[in-house]
């Protein structure tokens, strides 16, 4: 008896492991090199289950271990996927033929996450056309100068918090995501909600826009759980409900925004927030949105407005403490220019600080928030790499895009390494192969917030450069530890720096 159970138990062993590697020929039958370290039933992503390194890490992993290459074959547990390393690939998938590749991979069960399911991120076709013109729409040149309005108030909570910090002693410690996580949680909930996020308000912390967004946003072991079940395996994440945005935050999102909204379509006095542009957007195409859909790209301003800028800030705040001839050649800037404003943060004033854009991009391809792009192809496209390599790449197959790899290859980079914003100067930056910068995107799908992004991201470095200094505490562990958890880039043990005022 006992034999017979050890023999069925190796075979349902060997059904399994046939069943789990069907696919595990599939790139070299096409002649596409395949790297080694396949684990049955994973793929190539073992180090990233395993929380050895992070996702971004484990694309770069594979990148840099496949020189030589224009695309590579990997495995996404058991699906093929093709990892394409050629900036005239990067551009044939995102912008050449863009038809072929128009979908995002990550999706998202509109019937877990509904709020989620209409951000123009993971929708495409009809749906996503009418909310990116939406979107759009919104964050055009002239009503980005509207929404800078509401930035500045927060640029004033933002500064008063870091004087009554420092009144206490003559410098502060902080915690440099924390610190920029207030910043962009408030500009969203003002900007985005038309209402107080209370980020700034100690006492009312736990009701803030920054406890909500930090909830189910930051790097922790649970919302890395949920990540990789929403997005990677999503038929587990169906079968235990698992949902990217919490119920309890759902609900939020959705009773502020049905009270905000029926106020707005009565009131006529303006308002210069992203629900007032939404708003004159109905009475302009002469019909209400669903409450759900508004709901929804409130949502998107949120996700995308507090958690991506906050950890680009937090990266920036960092190479400027690293680096503080950078930071004294930014200050200047600053400074200078908001003299011929009469010390005025404006939309041209914000402009004028080209410096600060060069610092912010080198800091985005340095260390990106997130060091990939997926894509599915949606019909057959044939590729043909720079090496010579040929692949009809089939209906239903994903494409990796290894943006942190790109970010930091010698072929495209000189001393990638070197954190060095003299790369994106107007002398420098013609030089600069297109794709194999993607700190946005490129193509029809780049990010539609990015210049709201950019905007807020200036005029927090703005208000805080011309007042205080920042310096690396040495809580922050140098050189950096990328986390294992959360999606986008985060380092270990945070980013700490010391805040002091500027001598008069």
């Amino acid at each position: 008896m006992a034999v017979t159970y050890i023999f069925l138990i190796v075979v349902a062993l060997i059904v399994l492991y046939l069943y789990l590697t069907r696919n595990y020929k599939y790139w070299q039958k096409r002649g596409i090199p395949c790297p080694d370290g396949i684990v049955p039933g994973v793929g190539h992503f073992w180090d990233f289950l395993s929380q050895k390194i992070s996702l971004s890490e484990c694309c770069r992993k594979l990148y840099n271990a496949n020189q030589g290459h224009s695309m590579v074959g990997i495995y996404n547990f058991t699906s093929p996927m093709l990892m394409v390393r050629d900036p005239n690939l990067v551009k044939t998938v995102l912008q050449t033929k863009f038809t072929s590749f128009h979908e995002n991979a990550l999706k998202i069960d509109p019937e877990l996450d509904p709020l989620l399911a209409n951000n123009p991120f993971f929708t495409y076709g009809d749906k996503w056309m009418t909310g990116r013109k939406r979107l759009t729409y919104a964050f055009s040149s002239m009503r980005l100068k509207i929404l800078l309005e509401t930035v500045k108030q927060v640029c004033e909570k933002f500064e008063n918090f870091l004087d009554r910090k420092l009144n206490k002693s003559g410098k502060v410690e902080m915690e440099l995501k924390d610190l920029f996580a207030r910043f962009t949680a408030q500009v969203v909930s003002s900007a985005g909600f038309g209402v107080d996020g209370m980020c700034f308000d100690d006492e009312k912390e736990r009701e803030s826009f920054y406890a909500i967004g930090k909830s189910f946003l930051e790097p922790s072991v649970m919302n890395t759980l949920v990540f990789t079940l929403t997005f990677f395996l999503p038929i587990f994440g169906k079968i235990f409900k698992v949902r990217f945005i919490p119920k309890k935050t759902d609900r939020f999102f959705r009773s502020v925004l049905t009270e905000v909204i029926e106020q707005r379509r009565i009131d006529s006095t303006p308002r210069n927030d992203f629900l007032q542009l939404m708003v004159d957007l109905e009475r302009t195409e002469n019909q209400k949105f669903d409450i759900q859909i508004l709901t929804s790209h409130a949502v998107s301003f949120f996700v995308d407005g507090y958690e991506t800028s906050s950890n680009v800030l937090s990266f920036v705040g960092f190479q400027l403490a690293s680096h503080p001839k950078v930071q004294n050649k930014l200050r200047e800037e600053v400074v200078s220019v908001l003299e011929k404003y009469d010390g005025v943060i404006t939309y041209d004033t914000l402009k004028e600080m080209t410096y600060m854009d060069q610092v912010i991009s080198e800091s985005q391809r340095t260390i990106p928030a997130l060091g990939f792009m997926t894509k599915i192809c949606t019909e057959e496209c044939e590729l043909k790499g720079s090496d010579g390599l040929v692949c009809r790449v089939q209906p239903g197959t994903e494409i990796l895009i290894p943006v942190h790899g790109l970010q930091e290859d010698p072929r495209y980079w000189e001393n990638p390494q070197v954190f060095d914003p003299e790369r994106f100067s107007p002398e420098n930056k013609h030089n600069i192969e297109k794709f194999a910068f993607l700190p946005f995107g490129e193509g029809p799908r780049i990010c539609v917030g990015m210049r709201m992004a950019l905007l807020q991201i200036k005029a927090c470095l703005a208000t805080l450069l011309r007042k205080y200094s920042l310096e690396l505490s040495p809580k922050t562990r140098v050189p950096l530890k990328i986390s294992t958890s959360g999606f986008l880039t985060a380092a270990e043990g945070g980013l700490w720096a010391y805040i002091r005022p500027l001598e008069a």
